[in-house]
């Protein structure tokens, strides 16, 4: 009966997210992935809904550390520019594709895993936080090198995406319209 308040206090926390039963899924990476490659900068073009991103222009940039670590840089517009750093690390040398990323030594390590990237135009990411194996938040980003990839593009992303479970009708588009780089 305790596990039950405790989904009942969790639930306000995770309202803006993707709410599922069940433990989190076991989903395949990219195999073969190049975390070299992968560094630089990518725009947000679609996501599952997540309240830490509410602002339009985001983007992420991502750069190795002369420790190994991968500086995390999240940019957006809400009302003037905020942006957020945090580390990635590659949680096994055997799975690169899966990383651990933290924005605060407060802050438990969370889920970022590749499961597709061609490196020069589209990446498929996806995260996911299980709660107690009763239930579990997904996260979901199509990632693109610019910020207006074709439909072709992101059709085959959105396939990606639905082949790990994922409804296409729950992605919310990112406003990539009126972006001013120099104001971030």
């Amino acid at each position: 009966m305790w596990w039950v308040c405790f989904l009942l206090f969790l639930t306000p926390l995770v309202s803006a997210q993707t709410l599922r039963c069940g433990a989190c899924p076991t989903i395949g990476v990219q195999s073969g992935f190049d975390l070299y490659r992968y560094l630089g900068r990518w725009f947000e073009i679609t996501k599952l809904p997540a309240s830490f991103e509410s602002g339009k222009c985001i983007e992420a940039n991502y750069a190795l550390r002369e420790d190994g670590t991968i500086q995390v840089l999240n940019k957006q517009m809400w009302e003037r520019g905020r942006s957020i750093e945090g580390t990635a690390v590659v949680t096994d040398p055997k799975e690169p594709a899966k990383l651990g990323v933290s924005f605060s030594f407060l802050s438990p390590v969370g889920t970022y895993w590749v499961l597709y990237t061609d490196y020069t135009s589209i990446a498929v990411v996806y995260s996911c936080t299980d709660i107690l194996r009763v239930s579990h938040v997904d996260y979901a980003w199509i990632l693109a090198r610019s910020r207006f990839p074709s439909e072709e593009t992101m059709r085959n992303a959105t396939e990606i995406l639905e082949k790990a479970g994922v409804k296409p009708c729950e992605l919310i588009p990112t406003d990539q319209t009126g972006c001013l780089d120099d104001t971030m």
